[in-house]
């Protein structure tokens, strides 16, 4: 027999049950299930990593363009997916607007030819794309040499930063969030209390992207490119995040932070081509990716820094989207809550 604080006698059982309640147990399992897909999400996108279909331009003379693109087209596991480019000046200009991740330039004569690749937009995927040409390369008794022709910032250790400095975006537009949601109760009560915490949201958004903006540019010197447009790329991810996770706690309480989790760190961490492009990702995360949060600012992120904006319409497409929708989401829900529900 046990005894409780006030000086009641208790059974054992009867003790574990007033010390872990029902809500506290389910809460505990929902956390367990997010482990294990935590687990589960980023061995699956990590543990075998390989080029497919990344996109290559190929410049070559006339009479050997179309069996050379073949051939590489064929290669067992088809790691690259080429395509034929009339001249190096066109196979640059793919490159920089991130048509493709790499150009094949075979010498007229000669039996050395070039590979330009973009360590910016992903130094594990500049070095697959090397790999895989060198012994295609190697096979047809030709040597080639590699050229980096938007080579990561010297501060940029393998084009990591833009990553990093969106999963800190993420991690404080999520947990802002959560603060002001469950400072006066998981559900908000009306609409202007949703208003407020979405405005205060937003101006957390503009603080975060600021500072974000200057740790990687000014202080650290980790990330070139415009720091107004990475401010800015800043601002719309935190906002974004933010407005989805009040969503979900709008929509299922303190759950809903879970369901925030699950989908920025769980599914957006390891599909958003940080460590491995999306061409080295399986198909699943590779498709993923691009949908979410984490994905698109940091493909935004690179091309800012290092392809001259190119390339951020759809991404910045995508993180309005997840704005917009999240915000209206919080509001009707807290518009057109249920008469009778208790104001938090």
């Amino acid at each position: 027999m046990a005894t409780t604080d006030d000086g009641a006698r208790t059974t054992f059982l009867g003790e574990v049950k007033s010390a872990v309640t029902p809500h506290a147990s389910l809460l505990v399992l929902g956390v367990l299930g997010l482990m294990i897909a935590f687990i589960t999400s980023y061995t699956g996108a990590f543990h075998h990593p390989r080029p497919t279909g990344v996109p290559l331009a190929v410049v070559a003379p006339a009479q050997v363009s179309g069996q050379l693109v073949d051939k590489l087209d064929r290669l067992p596991g088809s790691p690259l997916d080429p395509r034929a480019v009339p001249s190096e000046r066109a196979a640059r200009a793919q490159l920089a607007d991130r048509t493709v991740d790499g150009a094949l330039l075979v010498a007229p004569r000669g039996r050395t030819d070039r590979l330009l690749v973009a360590g910016g937009g992903g130094a594990s995927l500049a070095q697959a794309i090397e790999l895989v040409v060198r012994s295609a390369e190697k096979a047809e008794h030709r040597t080639v040499r590699t050229v980096d022709v938007t080579p990561a910032a010297p501060g940029d250790s393998r084009s990591l930063s833009s990553f990093y400095l969106v999963v800190g975006w993420c991690v404080g537009g999520y947990l802002c969030a959560a603060i002001l949601a469950i400072s006066a109760g998981a559900r908000p009560s009306n609409g202007h209390r949703a208003v407020i915490r979405l405005a205060a949201l937003a101006l957390y958004a503009i603080a975060a992207g600021l500072a974000g903006a200057i740790i990687v540019g000014p202080v650290l010197g980790a990330l070139p490119g415009a720091f107004l447009g990475l401010w800015g790329l800043g601002g719309l991810v935190v906002f974004a995040v933010g407005a989805i996770t009040l969503a979900c706690q709008a929509l299922l309480g303190i759950i809903g932070i879970g369901l925030a989790i699950l989908l920025i760190v769980i599914l957006g961490n390891p599909s958003a081509g940080g460590a491995y492009p999306y061409p080295m990702l399986p198909p699943f995360w590779r498709a993923l990716g691009p949908a979410l949060p984490p994905g698109a600012g940091t493909w935004a992120a690179r091309s800012l820094a290092y392809f001259r904006g190119n390339a951020v319409t759809g991404p910045l497409l995508v993180l309005s989207a997840w704005a917009v929708g999240g915000t209206l989401i919080t509001l009707a829900l807290s518009i057109f809550r249920k008469k009778g529900e208790t104001p938090s």
